[in-house]
């Protein structure tokens, strides 16, 4: 790989990550809000490969400029060039594989079986303000596995409340709700889950998004990945839904 093929795959790179970046593409790798992170380095990618090339057409220019001194010393060490030339190891090549990934290959958000290998990753929140008074109310998931284990439903008992996420379903079948939290990126997502009961639907398909409404109910169980805990919904309705603009919840760490 000589420098004119290093500056076309940092070029070819980052256009990719612009065109990530600049479509809901990056939302399958990182959280939204480090979407200008990732405009500018797919920029520098491509200020980088574009001095790259400006460098190598001068460099010729610039050495034929320079006076010829020592003819034949530097003859001799042309010709050692040309016969015994030091490219960069051909590891580097490997640059093409992240090129390819990001044109050819799109891949889904993590789903079920990242969820029901990973334990619950509830976290105690910072505090529990008050709910408005919509009915419905429209809550995410972390926000009800949090008011449910840590504040023991207490804002939540009476209210009909409306969930989105995707279904996953343990070994022995039983269905959870579940949406993946970000702290950065898609590797280190972790899930966060709600068991459903009530009125279940009768099939229900892994990695299904559905929009539950339903009612706070005391019932808890274990995670038996980490030893979690993972509270109840009880369910009175239940509608699948498209997979939201972003699959990823952020809410537990803004």
């Amino acid at each position: 790989m000589n420098r004119q093929a290093q500056a076309a795959m940092l070029f070819l790179i980052g256009v990719a990550v612009l065109h990530a970046g600049f479509t809901d593409l990056y939302l399958r790798y990182v959280k939204a809000g480090l979407r200008p992170l990732l405009l500018a380095a797919g920029i520098i990618l491509i200020i980088t490969a574009l001095a790259t090339i400006w460098y190598e057409l001068r460099r010729p220019r610039a050495t034929q400029d320079k006076p010829q001194k020592h003819q034949p010393e530097r003859e001799h060490h042309d010709a050692d060039l040309h016969g015994h030339a030091h490219r960069e190891p051909r590891v580097s090549w490997l640059l093409v594989l992240p090129l390819f990934a990001l044109i050819l290959v799109a891949p889904p958000a993590l789903g079920s079986y990242s969820a029901m290998h990973t334990g619950t990753a509830l976290q105690r929140p910072w505090g529990f303000p008050a709910l408005p008074s919509r009915d419905p109310l429209p809550l995410n998931m972390t926000d009800y596995a949090g008011r449910a284990v840590y504040d023991h439903g207490r804002h939540l008992d009476g209210r009909r409340i409306k969930i989105t996420g995707f279904v996953a379903l343990d070994r022995g079948g039983a269905p959870y709700l579940v949406r993946m939290a970000l702290n950065c990126c898609a590797a280190d997502a972790q899930p966060v889950k709600i068991g459903l009961t009530g009125q279940i639907p009768p099939v229900l398909q892994p990695d299904t998004w559905l929009q539950v409404t339903g009612t706070y109910t005391r019932k808890r169980t274990t995670d038996p990945v980490n030893g979690g805990v993972i509270p109840f919904i009880n369910i009175s309705h239940a509608t699948p839904v498209p997979t939201p603009h972003d699959p990823y919840d952020e809410s537990w760490n803004g």
